[in-house]
């Protein structure tokens, strides 16, 4: 979806008195977050992983994303999702890495760990709701609000 439908509907709707929110995988540049920031109230960005490797498998731009993030954080509320999949980014290095660098941006942003199911093209097995525990435990560490989806 381009920007600019997302930035002309959520300037609507803040023009009637609407609130916004945005999910997104934070893969814009600064120019895109900065057209969009002022009719933006939240948002919910996918944090795939913590590691360049995970972000090539993906797909995804790690650098690009975390600045997205950081951005995001100083102007609205931002929550973030991380889908934890087996043998790619359940390593608990890797969790503590994320939870480390997302309460040096803010300890209260909530941090959303989601149990994968196999899907087109994929399979790896489910993920083991003791996987996501094991996870979740580490991120509370650093984060005030550390919560499991899809179990």
């Amino acid at each position: 979806m381009g920007y600019e439908y997302v930035r002309d509907c959520a300037k609507l709707a803040h023009e009637k008195g609407l609130k916004t929110v945005l999910v997104t995988n934070g893969c814009a540049s600064l120019g895109v977050l900065e057209a969009i920031l002022p009719y933006i109230d939240a948002m919910n960005i996918d944090l795939k992983g913590f590691s360049e490797d995970y972000f090539h498998y993906v797909g995804g731009d790690f650098a690009m994303t975390k600045d997205f993030i950081a951005l995001a954080a100083r102007h609205c509320h931002v929550e973030l999702t991380t889908l934890i999949v087996p043998h790619h980014n359940d390593d608990p290095k890797m969790m503590e890495e994320e939870a480390r660098w997302i309460a040096i941006l803010d300890s209260g942003i909530p941090l959303h760990l989601t149990r994968y199911f196999p899907h087109y093209k994929e399979d790896e097995p489910m993920t083991p709701i003791a996987t996501l525990e094991r996870l979740a435990k580490i991120a509370r560490r650093y984060l005030k609000s550390v919560y499991l989806g899809n179990i």
